[in-house]
């Protein structure tokens, strides 16, 4: 169903320094140093019809986010321990696929990783630019 759209978060997440791909609770994760969670990609997780991202954010942007735009954003569900409570969800299918700012997207995954990266892979990334 989403191949166009995990071709496109794969290529953005791929970009920065040390992130591989592997399959993680039934869906592509995307980890930093193959340890640490940087995105999920989610294609009718649960049943429920919907592509989607699942990043992590900063305290707050979540709420800020999904309060400014409920049709693209959305507060995945937590898990029993807790994670995912502060992980910012994106529909990449709404409200038309065609539509999706790719570089919004882009910037979102560059955002979580600068959280989760250790600072010389993060300074690695600055160096790049």
């Amino acid at each position: 169903m989403g191949e166009r759209e995990l071709s496109l978060v794969r290529r953005i997440a791929l970009a920065l320094p040390d992130v591989n791909e592997r399959m993680s609770h039934g869906a592509r994760c995307y980890f930093v140093r193959d340890r640490q969670p940087l995105c999920y990609f989610h294609d009718d997780h649960r049943g429920d019809g919907r592509i989607s991202l699942w990043c992590p954010v900063p305290d707050g942007a979540q709420q800020e986010l999904v309060t400014a735009d409920p049709e693209r954003f959305f507060k995945p569900p937590v898990s029993a321990r807790g994670t995912f409570a502060n992980w910012l969800g994106v529909f990449l299918d709404e409200p038309d696929p065609d539509e999706v700012d790719w570089d919004e997207i882009a910037a979102i995954v560059e955002d979580s990783y600068r959280l989760v990266a250790p600072k010389e892979l993060i300074a690695q990334l600055d160096g790049r630019r």
